[in-house]
């Protein structure tokens, strides 16, 4: 896929731009110094704009380790390793911003990718939305979208991320098997229950209701159909190739006001005989000894930590596919501050978000009127693409206003 550094729609504010549908992207960009995350706080924070909606398709970023890891700049792709992936992505039943952080097993040595669970869903419209990742030193990581809180989770609970970052302390025994005497059910069939002598298994589930009469001014001469009056043989009928003629069925008028017409026949009712197969009640079974488990042992997988190990952020790349174009990146921050990243949704967020606000309800209430957001929409398109121009053409911004603060911003 062609990336452009393009205009949003509305504004004079450029991002990087997915131009094309059903492709794949990658882009990446190294930073002068790798981020350290296992001091203080981090905070991971950008922009993203579906400028013609997102049906299947993701938006994520990744924050790639140091290339001591096996990469190359040139050669990014799917492969390259990464310590954080986050970001909207969203596919038929997939809804969801990522978050997904890849750890090292201590004992192993081998990369694990630990996925958030239950993550909030992304973002429905065409706007402007801002995406923040909040990790804290107490091992906690916060998502915001547009500022707004919305989960909250520890890397060391099991609730929260799946697999968990610190294995179970014990495991079912591989080699334990369950005893071949071992009984499961809770109830067992009575084995002194007897079929009662009176217990007619034959007897049928309904029976005629012997005491049903024929409503009065019931039809029995009467069909419930008869042949159309209106209806006549076509002209082009062929007795011989089509067979004899007949007039086509319709429902009989003098129906519509009798009870009923043809032969009445009394109507079934549950025979109060009925019964139904024998079988002998339930019991509790003394010889129940529960559902079997096998039993725990000590996992040899198992360790422990006080914080997560980990890896440094070396670069941020985008590494996606989508069948949707139009999708805009803007404002990528690595902040170790918290209000920064505040700082940065007030003053170039907030601001975009507002006039789309504001241009979308106007669309929605010409909409409303007299269906002209169509053609306002392909005039906007229009004149946007005009302003495209060749990605990154003097355009790479990096700024150290305060190394202990901010650490990238694109």
């Amino acid at each position: 896929g062609v990336w452009k550094h393009s205009k949003s729609e509305g504004h004079d504010d450029y991002g990087l731009l997915v131009s094309e549908k059903a492709r794949k992207y990658a882009i990446v960009n190294e930073l002068n110094e790798p981020v350290s995350l296992k001091d203080g706080s981090t905070v991971l924070q950008f922009e993203t704009r579906f400028q013609n909606g997102l049906e299947c398709g993701g938006a994520y970023l990744k924050y790639l380790r140091p290339q001591e890891a096996g990469w190359k700049a040139k050669l990014f792709d799917n492969e390259s390793p990464y310590s954080i992936m986050f970001g909207p992505d969203k596919c038929g039943a997939t809804n969801k911003v990522h978050f997904i952080l890849k750890h090292k097993n201590p004992k192993s040595g081998e990369y694990v990718e630990h996925h958030l669970k239950y993550p909030p869903s992304v973002p429905s419209d065409k706007l402007t939305h801002v995406y923040t990742a909040i990790l804290k030193p107490d091992n906690e990581v916060r998502i915001l979208i547009d500022g707004e809180e919305k989960k909250k989770a520890n890397f060391f609970s099991a609730d929260d991320f799946e697999p968990p970052l610190i294995p179970a302390k014990t495991i079912p025994d591989p080699d334990d098997k369950k005893p071949e005497d071992w009984d499961e059910r809770a109830k067992i069939p009575d084995p002194n229950a007897v079929k009662p002598d009176d217990w007619d298994e034959d007897a049928p589930m309904e029976i005629e209701d012997e005491e049903a009469v024929k409503p009065e001014g019931w039809l029995d001469d009467e069909p419930e159909e008869v042949d159309d009056p209106e209806a006549t043989k076509p002209e082009d009928w062929d007795d011989e190739e089509d067979g004899e003629w007949e007039a086509p069925k319709i429902d009989n008028p003098k129906c519509e006001t009798a009870p009923g017409c043809g032969e009445w026949k009394r109507p079934m009712k549950m025979n109060p005989a009925y019964k139904g197969k024998w079988s002998a009640p339930l019991i509790d079974n003394p010889n129940y000894k529960g559902i079997w488990k096998p039993q725990e042992i000590p996992n040899p997988d198992y360790f422990e930590l006080d914080k997560p190990d980990f890896e440094p952020i070396a670069a941020v790349g985008i590494e996606i596919w989508t069948m949707q174009d139009g999708i805009l990146f803007d404002n990528i921050l690595i902040a170790k501050n918290d209000k920064v990243a505040e700082s940065y949704r007030e003053t170039t967020w907030k601001p975009k978000f507002e006039v789309e606000k504001e241009k979308q309800k106007a669309e929605d209430e010409s909409t409303d009127s007299d269906g002209l957001s169509g053609v306002q929409k392909k005039v906007f398109d229009v004149l946007y693409k005009v302003a495209d121009i060749p990605f990154l053409s003097e355009y790479k911004l990096q700024i150290l206003v305060n190394p202990s603060e901010i650490l990238f911003l694109f």
